[in-house]
């Protein structure tokens, strides 16, 4: 399809789309010689950051990753089903309908943002509405992506570009996507190169279709650790698949103290610690916590995963409320008035909602859990440490510690491999999380198909 409202034409994805789907699955399988081929700390961290699906997918245990999660691979969006329990999506859970929360200001914003481009910007930058790249997303520190990269923009194109993300995000959600790139330039730092993927300004904008009050259209926002899928029709929001990440999480940095993923921890500690003990035993993995336990990641829009763990239904009102407090912690990092649309969404479903933990559950204990329902999946885990190392005492290692230790690791075990001793323990200073629309509704998918067959 032509996008005929910008004039350009876009690009086909399918090149590009093979490209960045042998690259993850040639890492998946182990391969040092990949990691080696790809070149310097990027190729180590981009091997280990790929969520490492291929030696573990035929497990059946709920923490493996899921049958069919596709190895990574980005598919067409023609072939996207979109996360399910068993490949059969539940039919009838979304609507076009009017939320009552104007849309006005990301409109505006966006529409902003997209004139003030080049010819040669608004050429790499703007895509069809139903395009692949929606689905072409990675959160590893690469520098192959489409778009335009906030370090090639002007002063007022990067000033419009911040604020689009501001019209789309809360305050605490623009807190913490700043947050994340600021760490991310600090791993750079930590490295010794800030010249690639890592600092704060290697993250990338792209536009699916025109912005438009009535319209479909979305955008998405993309680099090391930061994922933001953000479609719009008329005044409803999707914002998902979020992915979220650092490493470090906690640490001083040019006189400012970060400490990333708090709210989260806590409030998963929070709920997990209110259930009596038939409810923990029910949400309790006896698998042990790996390195990297995230299933839900890049490359896994058709991933099936089964529900697992202690079952909404079985809480009581304390706990439920604890649960979607929980869920609100992911929620609330887009706008307030369409969190506010999501979490009803969320609570609707609350009964038929499942959580489920691998691990210990001390204050500064590493964890993964999962909150799972028709409309909702969320996944936070602390993984093992790749590029930032501490000694025993806290303090961060040196720069060349780091990463001789990172090769090391990456030479006996290949990347992504991640277990406990491989990379070293997984830890609070090393956190992934996603958010997911389950059965159809990531980057709005449902709701566009809607669209199309009832008003055009």
């Amino acid at each position: 399809m032509v996008n005929g409202t910008h004039g350009h034409k876009p690009r086909t994805r399918a090149a590009h789309r093979s490209r960045r789907w042998f690259m993850n699955k040639a890492l998946l399988a182990g391969g040092v010689s990949a990691v080696a081929a790809m070149g310097g700390y990027a190729a180590t961290q981009a091997g280990a950051e790929t969520t490492a699906t291929a030696d573990a997918t035929a497990s059946a245990s709920p923490s493996g990753p899921p049958a069919g999660g596709g190895f990574g691979q980005t598919i067409a969006y023609d072939d996207f089903v979109g996360v399910t329990t068993d490949g059969t999506v539940v039919e009838n859970l979304y609507a076009i309908h009017s939320t009552g929360v104007s849309t006005t200001p990301v409109v505006r914003a966006a529409a902003a943002f997209v004139d003030s481009l080049t010819d040669d910007q608004k050429a790499a930058t703007l895509f069809d509405i139903d395009a692949d790249q929606w689905l072409d997303w990675t959160n590893v520190d690469s520098n192959d992506r489409e778009g335009v990269a906030l370090r090639d923009l002007t002063e007022k194109q990067y000033a419009l570009g911040m604020k689009l993300l501001k019209s789309a995000l809360s305050a605490r959600g623009l807190k913490q996507a700043d947050s994340i790139r600021k760490l991310n330039h600090f791993l750079g730092e930590y490295s010794g190169d800030t010249s690639k993927a890592l600092n704060e300004d290697a993250y990338w904008f792209t536009v699916m279709g025109t912005p438009s009050a009535t319209d479909a259209w979305g955008f998405q926002f993309e680099g090391h650790h930061l994922v933001i899928n953000y479609f719009v029709l008329g005044d409803q929001v999707v914002m998902t698949p979020t992915f979220m990440g650092s490493e470090p999480t906690k640490i001083t940095y040019d006189g400012v103290d970060y400490h990333l993923f708090r709210e989260e921890t806590v409030a998963g500690l929070k709920f997990f610690r209110s259930l009596n003990d038939t409810q923990r035993a029910a949400a309790l993995s006896a698998d042990e916590k790996s390195g990297t336990d995230l299933i839900a990641g890049a490359g896994q829009d058709n991933a099936q995963i089964p529900y697992a763990g202690v079952k909404g239904s079985a809480l009581n009102n304390r706990q439920q409320q604890l649960l979607l407090d929980l869920a609100e912690v992911y929620v609330g990092y887009q706008d307030e008035g369409h969190a506010r649309v999501k979490l009803r969404e969320i609570e609707k479903h609350l009964d038929d909602t499942y959580f489920y933990w691998i691990g210990e559950y001390e204050d500064d204990s590493a964890f993964y859990y999962r909150i799972h329902s028709p409309v909702v999946l969320i996944e936070y885990d602390a993984q093992s440490p790749l590029a930032y190392h501490e000694d025993e005492d806290g303090s961060s290692a040196s720069p060349s510690a780091s990463a001789s230790a990172s090769a090391s690791a990456s030479a006996s075990t290949g990347p992504g491999a991640g277990g406990p001793g491989q990379m070293g323990d997984p830890t609070q200073q090393h956190i992934h999380t996603i958010i997911r629309t389950p059965n159809g509704n990531d980057y709005g998918v449902d709701l566009l198909k809607l669209h199309l067959a009832t008003d055009h």
